[in-house]
């Protein structure tokens, strides 16, 4: 790269010749000095980064304490109305409340970001509110999966950090005596019934008080006239938390239940191309759809694919995920700037002409593999959109028009953003950062709370708030921004869950036959149990990425710069916004509302 950088300036220089070896090698020294003493072009001075820490942290409190003004114990806060939004009582805004179970969502989905805030104080009491208040026997039909997501991994991590605290012999917590795995433990139990299935793929929604009931067959499959199914992700993103409640619980069924579901989906794939389809029957493991890409319907499952090998050390899992990587990258992705479905049988063939905004997730998926290089262009793509939209929106053609004008403050953007700033510290993802807060802070941010976008063109906002917001938009920011110091435990002992919650990497070491208590008095020190590695296989629980590199700080900038990229002119004629293409429909889950 210097050699070649070197003959450039010759072109344009007064030089007859390149220059010698000996004149490059005092070149390259005089250039290394250089680094030393000055400090890195564009970085961004501590004082300034811990402000933008400091807003986000603000900005988070502001949209939980309005949620706990306003709207608690509801399961949401309705921003522009300044009250919550209760299911059943409030117009129906279709699957979107699948999401909602009148067990407070948005305060579990929020606690464990309480913890990495490091407000123990806060999470004391919300965890108290929570089991005193939270009842999970309602008559209410939910998603499987967003209350596998919100609810069980905010219940679980919930429980591993106060048991973290009750460790730390913090007087607080003398109270807590596992409370909230118990709450977590009832929240599977609920969600079991769904599993009864010729192929151990879940159904895609489950009546919390009677399970499957023929209300829900007649609604969803009209009286089995309608194949019974479930989207990819939805089936295939329950590993991490059914993982860990079985290894926290000492109760094997959850995870047996999880592993078969992804099972299924990973022999149903297409044998050719190694990918997998957006909805899937769950009685046969036929697809429903041959469309197939990193986006809504697909996109947590790949996810799971990687994390759950993270999680739990089990190299099926990552075997699984190395294939269907290589598969995305040959045939989903089309270069630097597109990433667009292609037909499950025929993966030469696209299927769309626009891409969604929950595949901004995948660039810190690749840090997590190890894959820096291609994570770098997509996020540099999606930056580009962003900056463009001052959102990403829900979803966006090949040359960056708006496709669907709806963003409800998705994290996945931002999310990927603190995964390639903590692997390259290159100070591009913390302007990014700053960008997002610009954005949120002028164009969301509402007397109570934060309000979705429901239109980019326009930046008219709607009344809705998802716990996603709490969960992950603010922590990420947060993260992104902070010091090592500013959180009071180690990130690297814990795995991101696609809601962003925490689980400790300790549950691979772990029996799921036996229960938490009955390994207590093992853990002599303040925090987790320490991990003994393998002599043999000394990163066997190490992250793919662990020390490869190293906060290289120059790679990111020179991958972006040999992009050569340049964003299709704003004044080129927009694409028509259609607002009904990549919505749910109620005859299938066909992706996370996350």
């Amino acid at each position: 790269l210097f050699r070649s950088t070197l003959r450039k300036l010759c072109e344009y220089s007064s030089w007859s010749a390149p220059p010698t070896d000996v004149t490059m090698a005092a070149l390259f020294r005089l250039l290394l000095k250089s680094l030393l003493l000055f400090p890195i072009v564009g970085a961004m001075n501590d004082t300034h980064r811990r402000l933008l820490r400091d807003t986000a942290k603000e900005m988070f409190y502001h949209a939980y304490s309005s949620y706990m003004t306003h709207a608690y114990p509801a399961d949401e806060l309705m921003p522009l109305s300044c009250k919550g939004r209760v299911r059943g009582r409030d117009p129906t805004r279709g699957d979107v409340d699948d999401a909602l179970g009148r067990f407070s969502l948005t305060l579990i989905d929020a606690l464990d970001t309480l913890a990495v805030l490091g407000d123990v104080t806060e999470f004391n009491l919300a965890a108290k509110r929570l089991v005193e208040d939270v009842n999970l026997d309602t008559d209410i039909v939910v998603s499987v999966f967003e209350t596998n997501i919100r609810v069980l991994g905010g219940l679980l991590s919930g429980h591993v950090f106060a048991d973290l605290f009750r460790k730390r012999k913090d007087e607080r917590f003398r109270w807590y005596s596992d409370q909230l795995l118990k709450l977590a433990e009832e929240v599977g139990r609920r969600l079991l019934p769904a599993f009864n299935t010729t192929t151990g793929i879940p159904h895609a929604r489950v009546n919390l008080r009677h399970g499957m009931t023929d209300d829900i067959k007649q609604r969803y499959y009209g009286k089995g006239k309608k194949p019974a199914s479930t989207c990819t992700a939805c089936a295939g993103s329950l590993v991490m938390e059914f993982a860990a409640l079985s290894r926290l619980s000492g109760n094997p069924i959850y995870e047996q239940k999880a592993h078969q579901a992804m099972e299924s989906i990973w022999t149903s794939r297409n044998l050719h191309s190694n990918l997998v389809g957006s909805v899937i029957d769950i009685d046969t493991g036929a697809w429903l759809r041959q469309d197939s890409g990193i986006g809504a319907g697909t996109d947590s499952y790949y996810e799971y694919c990687l994390k759950s090998y993270v999680l739990l050390g089990n190299l099926t899992y990552w075997d699984r995920f190395s294939k269907h990587y290589d598969s995305v990258m040959r045939y989903v992705s089309s270069g630097p700037l597109a990433m667009v479905d292609v037909l499950l049988n025929n993966p030469l063939k696209r299927t769309k002409s626009y891409m969604d905004s929950l595949l901004a997730f995948w660039p810190g998926l690749q840090v997590l593999a190890g894959d820096l290089k291609p994570a770098i262009e997509l996020h540099h793509m999606l930056y580009h959109v962003t900056k463009r939209h001052k959102f990403l929106p829900e979803a966006f053609t090949v040359d960056f028009q708006v496709y669907w004008a709806h963003h409800p403050l998705r994290p996945e953007f931002i999310e990927s953003t603190y995964f390639l700033y903590k692997a390259t510290k290159d100070p591009h993802y913390l302007r990014v950062g700053e960008m997002a807060i610009e954005s949120l802070q002028k164009h969301a941010r509402v007397p109570c709370g934060f309000a979705a976008i429901s239109d980019l063109r326009t930046f008219e906002q709607e009344d809705r708030m998802d716990s996603f917001v709490l969960a992950e938009t603010f922590k990420y920011l947060y993260l992104l921004f902070a010091d090592e110091g500013d959180v009071a435990f180690d990130m690297d002992d814990f795995v991101f869950t696609t809601e962003a919650h925490l689980l400790p990497l300790t549950l691979a070491n772990t029996d799921p036959t036996e229960a938490q208590d009955q390994n207590s008095n093992q853990c002599s020190g303040d925090d987790f149990c320490t991990v003994t590695e393998s002599v043999e296989e000394p990163l066997s629980r190490s992250c793919p990425n662990i020390a490869m590199f190293g906060g290289w700080t120059f790679y990111a900038d020179s991958v972006r710069d040999a992009m050569n990229f340049q964003p299709p002119s704003s004044s080129s004629k927009s694409s028509k916004v259609r607002q009904n293409v990549c919505r749910p429909t109620t005859t299938a889950a066909t992706g996370d509302d996350k």
